[in-house]
Parts: C-alpha cells; structure tokens; sequence
C-alpha cells in the first residue's frame, strides 16, 4: 500500500482508539464499582441500545473479513457461513434469550447452578466459557495482523505481531477500567460506524454492475477460474464424503453456537427485564440479517472485481478481501478515492476487532472472577472482591490470546470462530438447555454435559487437519492428525448432549423437583429475576 493509504487509516485508527479511550475514562469516573455495575452496566440499557450492542458484539472480524474472503475465494460454499450466522439467531430468540435473562444474574453458570449443586456446575461452566471465549479473541487477533500486514504491504511481520499485542493491551484497558458501560458503548459505536461502511460498499459494487446481480454472478463466476461451479454447491466442502461432512459438521456449529456463546449470553443481563432482552433480540436481528446479506455481495464483488488469485496473493485465507474491493470501488491503487475509502474500510474493521475483543474479554474474566474464583477461594484465604479478580483475569486472558494469536495467524478468521462456535454448541448448549426444559436434570448431569462436550471438541481439533497434516494447518511440517474433519460439531455436539443424559440417568442425587418448579416459574415469568 502507498504512504498515503498508511498515513490516513493509522489516523482513523488513532482517533477511533482515541474516542474509545475517552468512553472508557468517562465511564471509569462515573462507575460505582459494584459487580452489577461491572458485569452488566447497571442493567440500564435500552432494547434499542442494547440491540445495537449485540449486534455490534456479533458481527466481528470473521463477518467481516473472513465471510467475504471465503465467498471470494469459494463462491456458494462460502455462504454457508452467512446463512449460518444468521439463522442461528432465530435459535436464541425463540429458546433462550427471555429465559436466560430472568434465570440468571451475570453468566451462563448463573442459569445452571440455579437448581444444581453450585460449586462443581460453576466450575464447569466457567471452565467452558473461557475456551470457548478465547478460541473467539485468537479470530479477532488473526484478523487484526491480516488488516496491519495488508495496510503495511504485507511484508512486515514484525508490525503484524505487534499489532496483535496491541489490540491485546487495547482490550485489557477497556474492560479493566469501563467494564461493561464502555464495552456495551464501544459496541454501539462499532455497530454504527460497520453498518454504515457495508451499505457504502454493497452499494458501490451494485452500482458497478448497474444493479444487475446477474452480471456481478456470471462475473464472479468468470472470474473464479472455476465457471459455474463457484455458484454451484460443493467446491469447497463437495469432494469427498469428509468434505461433505464436514459442511454438515459446521453447518450445525454455526447455528447451535451463538445460544451457547458468553458474550452474547451476558449482553442479555444488561437490560432490566425479559420482555427488554427479548426486544433487544429483535432489533439485533434486523440489523445482523442485513449485514449478513450485504456480506454476500461483497464476496462475489471481490470475486467478479479483484479475481480469487489476486485476494489469495495478498492473504491465502481471504482475509483481505474487502479492503482490496474497497481500494478498486474508490478508483484503484494511487487514486485519492481508493485511499480514502480504503483507509475507511480498514478503520472500520479495526473498530470491529476492538470493540469484539473488549466484549469477549469482559464475559470471558466475568466467568473466571464470578464462577471459578468463587467456587475456588478458600474460607479463611485473604478475600479480593470479584471485580478486582476479573480486572487480573482480563489480562491473563488477553496473554494467552495475543500468544495464540500470533501462532494461528495465517488461519481464516471466519474458519477460527466456526471453531469457537462447535465447543459453544458442544458443551454449552446442551447444559443451557436440559437446565431449562428436563425436570429430571441433575448436578451430575450438568457436569458430564459440560466436559463430555469440551473435551471431545477440543481433542478432535488437536488431533483434526486443523493443528497438522496439510500445507494450511498451524503446524504444517508435522502430521499427527487423526480425525478428517476440521470442524468437529458434527461428533462432539452429540456427545454433549448424550454425556448429560448419562450422567444424570446414572446420578443417585434425586432430582429437586421444587428448585426446578421454581425455575421454571421465574424462567416463564421473571418472577424474582435480578
């Protein structure tokens, strides 16, 4: 990129980090300190705001780089993601949205543990939300090297590492000192500024192609090498009978995970009723569908105007595609429109990665400091408060993803999140449900459910061409894999569920047919609910 595509987007980087920074600060002046108040904003969030944020949390750096990517580079197959993303939101509002806001106080442990044993099922939950949140932040991590790399001319490995250090420091700060207020703003903000970048997009690739879709295919598919094939099903997961279920694997993992990720579970506690998280659902859905539809044309705008081999060049997964789809709508490289609307693009997407990694950051220390630090701390031990903890926890956890950031960086963000999507759906779900719907459920069950679908997702991906045994896996000098699929939904969603029907058959622990009663009363009716 030329000197003046750098200079302006490390501007609106700058002013984008420096606004952000404010709402933090303010916000940190203004807290009262109180774990509701860190947690969960003080429950005083509008469904209008609060949709905006969860539609801010949702759509990430894999909506937005990495869906775009594979639909440039694989045609059909690549929306399978987006179709997938979106469909899943129908899960959450019809199942557990209401239900989850009016069970539980801060996390999805909050909901189990409401009629289980609460030491063991803390544990569990807590252990499972933090995996899950950070195979998420490595996504948002990878895609902030990719967008640096492609901004520097993808030569400087050394600014794409320190890039993904520094969004790492970024997302302590603001979760450490704003908690959930400025997260929640922060969100709001991106939501806004993201929404308004891919209108301004998907308009100009429809306005090139003079708002013929059937032109802007054919091209794409033209362009693809591949003919109409790439609008066809099956050139990325049709080849083989492992390809084949492969797509079925991640198709269940896009559309179960969303009901079992953390930070969109604990946005549902920053509203002050059920029928308001309802309403947030609601109105994050409108915008997350339009999103999601606008991804797909710009995948085959990158496609018909960039051509797969050029997007490949500049970032094997794809990653970049929508940054170089900006730089030719805008008129080309060294044209003061495709500077500005490039530099534009890679602010925006740069926002979109803070503002996520700040969101999962804080549900991912929320789960360490309300659940394991909880369940953990000794009687008689010195006592820190839960804020204090997750304060500590926030930065542990934004160590370990800058150090898995910088090893998984030439992965797909959009394939890395399908796998935070399988352990969410896998260990999870299930809990979250046989919680709310199985009278019969039991702490043992509980416990089995979460580990009988965490382990087996998390081996199945050491032992899956994802770590070793092909050019693109994180080790690919060695090959030690075992499993053929790379998303392992399709085994370990199961799994889960059949672990806790078997640990709760199995349990000689009766089941407290008043706890869950009373669950059930306040899940329908908010009777009682924080």
């Amino acid at each position: 990129m030329t000197a003046d595509h750098q200079t302006l987007a490390l501007v609106l980087f700058s002013v984008f980090i420096a606004v952000t920074l404010g709402i933090t600060t303010w916000v940190s002046r203004n807290r009262r300190g109180s774990a509701e108040e860190f947690y969960a904003g003080g429950r005083l969030f509008s469904p209008l705001e609060n949709g905006f944020a969860i539609a801010g949390d949702y759509m990430s750096a894999a909506s937005f780089l990495g869906i775009s990517g594979l639909i440039a580079l694989y045609g059909y197959d690549g929306m399978l993601y987006s179709v997938g993303f979106l469909v899943a939101w129908l899960v959450v509002l019809l199942l557990v949205a209401e239900l989850v806001r009016n069970c539980g106080r801060f996390t999805l442990a909050d909901v189990v543990a409401a009629r289980m044993a609460e030491r063991p099922v803390r544990i569990a939950a807590g252990t499972s939300s933090v995996a899950v949140s950070v195979l998420y932040l490595v996504a948002q991590m990878v895609g902030a090297g990719s967008l640096v790399a492609l901004l520097l001319g993808g030569t400087s490995e050394a600014a794409r590492s320190w890039t993904v250090i520094g969004v790492g420091a970024l997302m302590v700060i603001y979760v450490s000192l704003g908690g959930m207020r400025a997260t929640t703003w922060i969100q709001i903000v991106k939501a806004v500024l993201l929404m308004a970048g891919t209108i301004a997009l998907t308009v100009l690739v429809l306005l090139r192609f003079h708002g013929d879709v059937n032109s802007l295919l054919s091209t794409a598919a033209e362009r693809s090498g591949h003919g109409l094939d790439f609008l066809a099903p099956g050139l990325r997961y049709g080849g083989d009978w492992t390809a084949r279920l492969d797509f079925i694997s991640l198709g269940l993992a896009l559309v179960l995970g969303t009901a079992g990720l953390p930070h969109i579970l604990s946005r549902f506690y920053t509203v002050p009723t059920a029928r308001a998280a309802r309403r947030s659902v609601v109105w994050s859905i409108g915008l997350i569908g339009s999103f999601y539809l606008m991804t797909i044309v710009l995948g085959f705008g990158a496609a018909a105007l960039i051509g797969p081999d050029e997007v490949r060049a500049s970032n094997a997964s794809g990653n970049t595609a929508v940054p170089l789809l900006a730089l030719d709508l805008g008129g080309g490289a060294g044209s003061t429109g495709g500077t500005v609307l490039f530099a534009i693009v890679a602010a925006v997407a740069f926002a979109t990665i803070l503002a996520v990694v700040a969101g999962i950051t804080l549900a991912s220390s929320a789960s360490v400091a309300h659940d394991l630090y909880a369940s953990l701390r000794r009687r008689h031990a010195k006592q820190y408060s839960e804020v204090t903890v997750a304060r500590i926890a926030a930065a542990g956890i934004g160590a370990a993803a800058i150090g898995l950031g910088l090893l998984a960086r030439d992965l797909n963000v959009a394939f890395l999140v399908g796998l935070a999507f399988a352990v969410a759906a896998s260990a999870n779900l299930p809990v979250l449900l046989y919680s709310l719907f199985w009278r019969r459920f039991t702490t043992r069950g509980a416990v089995w459910s979460v580990y009988g679908g965490l382990l087996p997702a998390v081996l199945l991906v050491v032992i899956s061409p994802v770590v070793s045994g092909s050019p693109e896996s994180l080790f690919p000098g060695v090959d030690f894999h075992l499993f053929p699929l790379q998303n392992p939904g399709a085994v370990s969603i199961p799994l889960g569920f059949l672990a806790g029907w078997i640990g709760t058959v199995t349990s000689t622990e009766p089941p407290d047919e008043a706890r869950h009663a009373e669950t059930e009363v306040r899940s329908l009716t908010g009777a009682g609910a924080a």
